[in-house]
């Protein structure tokens, strides 16, 4: 099969197990550009901070952030597609997250410098005060979250311990049913779990494909690589969906092939094997 395009997870995938991009990935995912494939990363992460990464890799499509929920120019940072959350859902989603702690909500506003709104950082569970504290550059802390933001909301999400997280999913899951989409996934770069409230519509594959097809790609020349359970919808439409061999077992069960893990450069191997 010929592939023409590579959608790629950050944390978990492209980056060890350390957060860093090693340079025999580095070294992979130019050489299958310089094949023709168009890279993508597809990511949960924020615009700010899947940016540097993009760059690194000299890559030269847009970039699918939190989870779909954004497709960004990366030259740019103008927002080329969007779901942001309505009002009924923020409104719900906010009271159900203030019943575990203080939710975080993400908004729309990478040239206004701020992407987090949130409460307080003080009252937060540790897990989150600690990514709170890195990322104060770009949050802004206090004021009224029960007014819609107006820049558009994102996504909002809390961060804790996974057994805390599990039971408020399931509330969450049973209020708001089909109404949006709920997200439960390991935080990599710090302690515990992310819980996260998006527009129903929003995944991964659903913006990938959408690109896809604007392209006059179809998802049988897609090659998607990834290892959480946000990235199993592409991992099981792609026409070669890749799981890495640290990936969640859901994951690996939709998987065509499971590579190495990410410490053991499992992308390298994937590609070496099917795309170089």
């Amino acid at each position: 099969m010929h592939y023409r395009l590579l959608a790629l997870d950050v944390d978990g995938t492209l980056l060890d197990p350390a957060g860093k991009m090693r340079p025999a990935v580095c070294q992979a995912v130019a050489a299958a550009q310089q094949r023709g494939l168009r890279v993508l990363l597809c990511t949960g992460r924020r615009f700010r901070t899947a940016l540097p990464l993009a760059q690194t890799l000299q890559l030269r499509e847009p970039l699918i952030v939190h989870n779909g929920a954004l497709v960004k120019d990366a030259a740019s940072g103008k927002t080329l597609q969007q779901f942001y959350m309505p009002h009924d859902l923020y409104q719900q989603g906010l009271a159900l997250l203030r019943q575990l702690g203080t939710p975080m909500v993400y908004i729309d506003a990478f040239h206004e410098l701020i992407d987090i709104l949130t409460a307080s950082v003080e009252q937060a569970h540790p897990f989150q005060r600690q990514y709170l504290q890195d990322n104060l550059a770009h949050c802004q802390v206090g004021g009224d979250l029960d007014t819609l933001p107006a820049q558009g909301v994102v996504m909002m999400s809390i961060m804790a311990d996974e057994a805390s997280l599990w039971t408020m999913r399931l509330r969450i899951e049973a209020a708001l049913e089909k109404r949006a989409r709920v997200n439960l996934l390991v935080n990599k770069n710090y302690q515990g779990h992310i819980l996260e409230i998006l527009h129903p519509a929003v995944s991964k594959w659903h913006a990938l494909e959408q690109f896809a097809a604007r392209e006059g790609i179809t998802p049988e020349e897609i090659v998607a690589v990834g290892d959480d359970h946000n990235d199993l919808e592409m991992i099981r439409h792609a026409g070669l969906g890749i799981a890495m061999g640290n990936a969640i077992t859901p994951v690996k069960a939709v998987a065509d092939y499971i590579t190495g893990s990410n410490a053991e450069d499992g992308l390298v191997q994937a590609l070496e094997r099917f795309v170089l």
